[in-house]
């Protein structure tokens, strides 16, 4: 085998090894869902379960609450990103195409904004939310979810837009179109794969949210998923075939939209990293 050959068979093999360590825990989850409870209780746990039952999911399903959550928790988390896809745009396209003073120091406020532990600021976001009269309602999470993803979506849309051409615009101009409307026409439908990598990192980061769902709302009818899940742990223990077959319903939507469109994710990444 040549040393080419070798290397690509190598780095094949640790590829694979990474995607099974990454995979494992979901596979985990759905062998826990499957499983009967009288298995989990045994000392010994198979990886392969030794009998299969659906019971754990119907569980999940019929519970009170769910079809509810799930309902809160879509509503919320399309807002939250249709928001801040929309602004990030208006805001990556200037500081992409214009210069104008303090731009390096607004992107670098930009990168801050996401390092920052949002936890931190707990208290006075729930001191703030009770002030403007939003504790226990749905658009106080849309509120938060639309600044905790804001900056990325303005971080990465601004690596796609220095990705397209100024040119491309420029000749539509010349062409006949107003800035606007070679703006519309030309670079709004190639930012397309951008704007969606974007959605789906900004959707996964406020669907997965649980900190703040549980610390400001109270109302059970306004409650999230995430916060729904933790009820399948009582004083009495810990339901684990069902809160695994209600964390497969939750993680699976999301999973196999990952997997679609993981290749436009990656470009979005590199583009919003390395472009300046």
């Amino acid at each position: 085998m040549n040393p080419a050959k070798s290397k690509k068979v190598a780095a094949n093999a640790v590829a694979l090894v990474v995607a099974l360590f990454f995979a494992f825990p979901t596979y985990w989850m759905v062998a826990t869902a499957l499983k009967p409870r009288k298995d989990m209780l045994t000392s010994e746990y198979d990886l392969l379960p030794l009998s299969v039952t659906g019971t754990n999911f119907a569980t999940a399903w019929t519970k009170p609450g769910f079809l509810q959550s799930l309902g809160n928790s879509l509503v919320v988390t399309l807002l939250a990103v249709l928001a801040a896809v929309v602004v990030g745009l208006l805001a990556a396209v200037p500081l992409a195409r214009m210069r104008f003073r303090g731009r390096k120091g607004f992107v670098m406020l930009m990168l801050v904004a996401q390092m920052a532990p949002f936890e931190a600021l707990l208290i006075p976001v729930f001191l703030m939310m009770r002030d403007l009269d939003l504790l226990d309602k749905l658009p106080s999470l849309v509120l938060i979810y639309f600044a905790v993803t804001l900056p990325f979506c303005a971080w990465t849309l601004r690596g796609f837009v220095n990705g397209i051409p100024l040119e491309l615009e420029e000749a539509a101009q010349v062409d006949g179109c107003s800035r606007w409307e070679a703006f519309r026409r030309v670079t709004l439908p190639l930012l397309g794969p951008g704007m969606v990598a974007t959605s789906v990192f900004a959707f996964v980061t406020a669907w997965n949210e649980f900190l703040y769902a549980l610390s400001l709302i109270n109302d059970q009818s306004r409650q999230t998923l995430p916060v729904w899940l933790s009820g399948f742990q009582s004083q009495f223990g810990t339901d684990w075939g069902g809160a695994m077959a209600a964390s497969a319903l939750f993680t699976l939507p999301v999973l196999v939209f990952f997997l679609i469109v993981q290749r436009k994710m990656v470009i979005g990444v590199t583009a919003g990293a390395v472009k300046g």
